[in-house]
C-alpha cells in the first residue's frame, strides 16, 4: 500500500491505532486548498505537506516582500519578489517531494472561486480580506466543501471549521 519511504515518514502516523495505515491512505488521497499563502496560510501549507496530504492547490495573487518574512514562515530571504505561490511550492517540494501541488496565481473573486474550489476536498483561509472571508464561506456552503476559516489582528486570533449543513459558518 505504501512505498518503503512512505512507511518510514508516515511511520507515527501509521502506528496510531486511531489513525493506522487506513488514516494515511486517507490522507495521501485527499486534495486541500489554502487560499492565501501569507502569516495563516504559510504554516498551514507546511503542516500539510509534512502530514501527507496527497494534492495541496495554493491559491494566491501577491509576491513575497521582506517586510513578510517576520510572519510568512514558508518563504525565505531568497524569495523576495518571487510569487508567493511559486515560493510556497518551492518549500513544500522540499520538505515532501510526493506531493503535487496545483498552483493558483490568481485573485479569489466570485467568477473562479466556485471553480478553482471544486477539484479540492477541504479549503482553508487564510486570507486578510473580510470580503474574501465571507466570499470563501459562501462558495464553500454553495459547493458542500467543508472549510476552515483563520483570522488573527495583532495579538488576537480565532480559528472555525465548518461543515456545510452540519455546523455554523461566517454567516
Amino acid at each position: 500500500m505504501f512505498t518503503e519511504k512512505q512507511t518510514e515518514r508516515y511511520s507515527r502516523h501509521i502506528i496510531l491505532n486511531e489513525f493506522g495505515p487506513r488514516g494515511q491512505s486517507r490522507l495521501l488521497k485527499s486534495k486541500v486548498l489554502v487560499v492565501g499563502a501569507g502569516g495563516l496560510g504559510s504554516p498551514a501549507l507546511l503542516y500539510l505537506a509534512a502530514a501527507g496530504i496527497g494534492t495541496i492547490g495554493i491559491a494566491d495573487f501577491d509576491s513575497v516582500e521582506v517586510s513578510n518574512l517576520q510572519r510568512q514562515v514558508i518563504h525565505s530571504e531568497a524569495d523576495i519578489g518571487s510569487r508567493k505561490t511559486d515560493s510556497a511550492c518551492r518549500a513544500i517540494k522540499r520538505l515532501n517531494s510526493d506531493i503535487d501541488v496545483i498552483l493558483h496565481h490568481e485573485e479569489i473573486n466570485f467568477s473562479n472561486a466556485r471553480r478553482i474550489m471544486s477539484a479540492y476536498d477541504f479549503v482553508v483561509d487564510g486570507t486578510d480580506r473580510l470580503s474574501t472571508k465571507f466570499l470563501l464561506n459562501d462558495a464553500c456552503v454553495l459547493c458542500k466543501k467543508p472549510f476552515s476559516h483563520a483570522g488573527a489582528v495583532e495579538f488576537g486570533g480565532q480559528i472555525m471549521t465548518a461543515i456545510p449543513g452540519k455546523t455554523a459558518c461566517l454567516r
